[in-house]
């Protein structure tokens, strides 16, 4: 499809006197038009649903996800990326961007790089790609070069391949497993896709990332029981999420976390089991990182005892 006919592209009729508006005027024009995004990402929830368990089945086989694409779409690729370590305790290397022009232009926009189809495949090889893996391609346009190569590239060896665009029957998803075309309809600014368009990919990987985390036992309840604690911080947060699930007190709070090196899992089912530390970590590795289920099953093992 042609760069001009694209939605993206589109002129917003509620924009075209933007540069005629006071300032209340322009980001209440704004403000409008972000109303539309949460219901155009409603529209795609079938899909971001088959997405998330695929995900869930490749992480839990080894696999790991990548984003790619460049611009704007790389960067809201690597926010999201960047945030797992410390909200899930994953590895670095589980959620990964691959950014057109490198990590450079997370910083500094490199232009051209993104017409480089064969780049976008070298790059994810120098990540030794597997079928085990999970690409998605993050194009606001639906036809940028970088990230279809890089999906062409991850369909050939196996691997899952999505497509994450705004507009409908977008290029890049000829080559992907599925596609998720959330169509938020034209920019504010014309062409401005890091506006509308960017926040619903941002609004997608959220659920992405977050979903993944939660099935695969990061999460109890709501509570980011696999936080990192890596500042004062982040060891109080532990401390409250440890009194609010136990109703123990600061100082057991604090005692529990001492005992298993700042880990809120292990700690959180000793005080609900009364189970040693050793005891906490083999049955949570028994149950694959689930509290509830670990819960159940000490509590079933000291029953039976």
């Amino acid at each position: 499809m042609e760069l001009s006919k694209l939605t993206t592209e589109g002129r917003n009729p509620d924009s075209t006197k933007l540069d005629q508006m006071d300032t209340i005027e322009i980001i209440q024009t704004i403000n409008n038009e972000d109303k539309t995004v949460a219901y155009a990402v409603e529209e795609v929830l079938p899909t971001v649903k088959k997405v998330i368990d695929t995900v869930v089945d490749s992480l839990n086989n080894g696999g790991r996800l990548f984003y790619i694409g460049s611009g704007t779409s790389g960067r809201v690729g690597m926010m999201d990326a960047s945030e797992c370590p410390p909200t899930f305790m994953t590895h670095p290397e589980l959620v990964q961007t691959v950014m057109a022009g490198g990590n450079k232009a997370f910083f500094k926009a490199i232009e051209n790089a993104e017409d480089n189809e064969e780049q976008g495949k070298l790059d994810l090889q120098l990540r030794n790609l597997t079928k085990n893996d999970v690409v998605i391609g993050i194009t606001a346009s639906g036809r940028t070069p970088y990230p279809i190569g890089g999906v062409k590239y991850a369909k050939r060896i196996g691997a899952y391949t999505v497509g994450l665009s705004s507009n409908k029957d977008s290029l890049i998803n000829d080559y992907t497993d599925d596609g998720i075309e959330v169509v938020v309809g034209p920019e504010v600014l014309t062409g401005s896709t890091r506006m509308k368009a960017a926040t619903a990919h941002k609004m997608i990987l959220n659920m992405i990332s977050t979903a993944t985390m939660v099935k695969l036992g990061k999460v109890y309840q709501n509570l980011m029981v696999d936080v990192n604690t890596s500042n004062y911080k982040l060891k109080e947060r532990a401390k409250n999420i440890i009194m609010e699930i136990t109703n123990k007190p600061y100082e057991k709070a604090e005692e529990l976390l001492i005992q298993t090196n700042y880990e809120v899992k292990p700690a959180i089912v000793m005080a609900q089991t009364h189970s040693t530390h050793q005891e906490a970590l083999l049955a949570l590795q028994k149950c694959k990182g689930n509290i509830t289920d670990t819960i159940t099953y000490l509590s079933n093992i000291k029953r039976n005892v």
